[in-house]
């Protein structure tokens, strides 16, 4: 019996080619990320996500009420992830998951606005990046959202091509997902107004609107949080000099790809026409919109700006570049390869850091191994929370907790319930570890409560990094 299957004619080989191409480089780039993991350890940042996500369901919602409101939705999912276990590379598996999601669509895009070889040196010089490196092996939702703002402009892309009911909606999850993944993510979003035009700028503006709803929501949440982010100091322009690096991960490679992705949208504009040339403003409003609107965010609302939220730019500037070497009439191949080749290059020590023990700038296993407990040691942190970090890697003996007054975190933080009669605790101990977060010469309230309590300064020891860890032994007089 002849079937359907068998009347089908057989895929040619470059469709073939073309259909597998994004599934191979997302493989690349998500094992590129993964390797970022090296023996880097965790930082107080990814030790926070294990605190949440170890939290019953209303313990979660109790937090998300005070901290970290704007993170709910990854703490729910990492909620889920963590019932498997808390190693480092688990921890850190879906973030380097995330990176090969956002290479599959950087490849797909390049291909619908350019060329199947666009996409993939576009996901190439993705996947060379540090600071994939980096957020690609990190236990925090940036990720999430990189791959999350490709997604929507792909789906974008999708449904201007292919003006359909099913195509909006498409685009209107992938909206959502921006707003979930990250609060400030949303700021790539004003870059896609560009691509509105008569005819379709309802169905585009009800599916931003309706995706948007999350953010609504979490920004509300998060205004009201504002206390958590107290520490952020206030930013002038002089950042965006340092946007560069921050976006790739290393200041040569950046200023490099940064001229690159101005060549590619020069390239862009004069290969198209009309409706298509609005993708050069859409593209370059995704690379630079978001520090920008970061910077204003901070002086008109509150201080936010940092380097952090502004990885979703990575993306657009990898596939500036590869549009732009994708443009060239001749060895496009071989010009691909070598920018590749000297990415690498220029950020070979960017990636060696990201990939050693303090590649997290906060090395937890280098402060446990110089506290050299002796019995009736006690130990005091200078900050509460340091407490989650010192338990998860601890895997001897260590001084006395004398401060701690519970065995469960605060219910609208991270840090742990304290004794705060420091002298009384202290008593018959004569040697006192003293742990903060910062460089020798903080002021630390912990530590001045321990002179108080009759201890003296014996010695201390820093990490090579700011702010980094200290590690202080105090000596009874």
């Amino acid at each position: 019996m002849t079937t359907a299957a068998t009347l089908a004619p057989p895929a040619r080989p470059a469709e073939r080619l073309r259909t597998s191409t994004p599934w191979w480089m997302a493989l690349i780039a998500g094992a590129a990320a993964f390797t970022g993991t090296g023996s880097a350890t965790l930082n107080g940042d990814e030790l926070a996500t294990i605190s949440a996500a170890s939290r019953s369901l209303p313990g979660m919602w109790e937090l998300a009420r005070h901290i970290d409101g704007h993170f709910l939705p990854y703490y729910l999912f990492m909620h889920l992830w963590v019932k498997a276990g808390t190693a480092e590379l688990w921890l850190r598996l879906p973030s380097a998951v995330g990176i090969g999601v956002a290479a599959w669509f950087l490849v797909d895009l390049g291909r619908r606005l350019h060329s199947t070889r666009a996409g993939v040196i576009a996901a190439a010089v993705f996947a060379i990046l540090p600071s994939v490196a980096y957020f690609g092996a990190f236990a925090r939702p940036y990720a999430f959202a990189a791959a999350a703002v490709v997604f929507s402009f792909w789906a974008l892309h999708r449904a201007i091509e292919r003006p359909d009911g099913r195509g909006w909606v498409v685009y209107g999850v992938a909206v959502a997902l921006v707003c979930c993944t990250h609060l400030f993510a949303v700021l790539v979003l004003p870059a896609q107004l560009a691509l509105a035009r008569r005819g379709r700028v309802v169905p585009m503006l009800v599916a931003l609107a309706v995706g948007c709803l999350p953010a609504v929501v979490l920004g509300l949440v998060g205004f009201g949080e504002r206390h958590a982010i107290s520490w952020i100091p206030q930013r002038g322009p002089e950042v965006w000099l340092k946007f560069p690096k921050m976006a790739a991960g290393a200041t040569g490679l950046g200023v490099m790809l940064f001229a690159m992705a101005l060549a590619g949208a020069v390239l862009l504009w004069r290969a198209s026409r009309d409706d298509r040339r609005a993708w050069v403003f859409a593209l370059a409003g995704w690379l630079v919109l978001p520090p920008v609107l970061l910077l204003a965010v901070s002086r008109l609302v509150t201080p936010v700006y940092v380097d952090r939220y502004l990885f979703v730019t990575a993306p657009a500037l990898a596939l500036l570049a590869g549009l732009a070497l994708a443009s060239l009439p001749r060895l496009h191949v071989v010009a691909g390869v070598v920018v590749v080749l000297l990415g690498c290059a220029l950020s070979f020590q960017e990636h060696v850091t990201v990939r050693e023990e303090n590649g997290r700038f906060e090395n937890i296993p280098w402060a446990l191994r110089v506290i050299k407990a002796e019995p009736d040691d006690a130990i005091v942190y200078g900050q509460s929370q340091l407490r989650i970090g010192f338990e998860y890697y601890a895997d001897s003996l260590m001084p006395v907790d004398v401060l701690k007054a519970g065995d469960a975190p605060s219910p609208d933080g991270f840090g742990y319930p304290e004794r705060s009669d420091v002298d009384a605790a202290l008593k018959g101990r004569e040697r006192v570890w003293v742990v903060w977060r910062g460089s020798k010469e903080s002021a630390i309230p912990r530590a001045g409560d321990v002179e108080k309590a009759e201890f003296e300064l014996s010695v201390a020891k820093h990490s090579t990094d700011l702010p980094g860890l200290t590690v202080a032994l105090f000596t009874r007089r």
